[in-house]
């Protein structure tokens, strides 16, 4: 029996993606491929919604389709560095021409591919760009309300008040603040913190009560949430 195009390789880097495409097949497909990598995916159907998504949550690259109903990627992409957006974006377009790139390319995205194309490179482009903008975001402080977050010292505080996490608490709790108020599956966590070798079932809930009691411990605002079934949030309430 042939090999299916969707095994995943365990040495890619699981991503959050937004793709933005109005075509229904071609954005199914694309969702399912990148599903059974491992990545996860949120789709829009026109440029209206997908502004909406990128400026409403924490993506790690956008896949923008360049002809769009409501509002094409062009504008789109231009509203998002308007608005200081930082998440590297690919423009997918059937648009070839050298003018075509160049005004995708000043419009703010990072990368344009034209169709058709094959899925494997879109994936290697992908990972590209989310790795610099990880470098990009690394050296950047992360806060959730009165939490704060140093990547570069590692210094986490809440309310002026310093506190120490161990470091596998301090490895779920990086990730968590990257994604806020995203939720993160169980299984996403799991594979950052031990890559192919999760524990056995309790661990992880070990070191999430260890990990809300050092940040929740005396605030009147819990920020760590248990998603039943699905996994965890760092945010506040009125952002879930």
């Amino acid at each position: 029996m042939p090999q299916s195009p969707f095994v995943h390789c365990s040495n890619i880097m699981p991503m959050h993606l937004l793709l933005i495409e109005d075509n229904p097949d071609l954005a199914g497909n694309l969702g399912d491929f990148f599903e059974a990598r491992r990545h996860t995916v949120d789709i829009a159907h026109n440029g209206l919604a997908g502004l909406q998504f990128a400026l409403e949550r924490r993506y790690d690259v956008i896949v923008l389709d360049l002809m769009l109903p409501g509002m094409d990627g062009l504008e789109v992409c231009t509203r998002l560095r308007a608005a200081g957006h930082p998440t590297p974006v690919l423009m997918l377009t059937a648009r070839d021409t050298l003018a075509n790139k160049l005004d995708g390319f000043n419009s703010g995205a990072d990368d344009y591919l034209v169709k058709p194309f094959a899925m494997p490179e879109l994936e290697a482009r992908l990972i590209a760009l989310a790795r610099r903008g990880q470098g990009d975001l690394a050296s950047a402080r992360l806060s959730v309300a009165d939490l704060h977050y140093d990547p570069q010292s590692l210094r986490v505080e809440r309310g002026g008040r310093r506190i120490e996490l161990a470091p596998i608490p301090l490895r779920i709790f990086d990730l968590l603040m990257r994604r806020s108020p995203n939720v993160v599956r169980r299984e996403e966590i799991e594979r950052e913190v031990w890559a192919d070798n999760p524990p056995d079932s309790d661990a992880l809930r070990t070191h999430i009560h260890a990990l809300r009691s050092a940040i929740d411990r005396g605030s009147d605002e819990p920020l760590l949430h248990t998603v039943r079934g699905i996994g965890y949030q760092l945010g506040r309430r009125d952002e879930h």
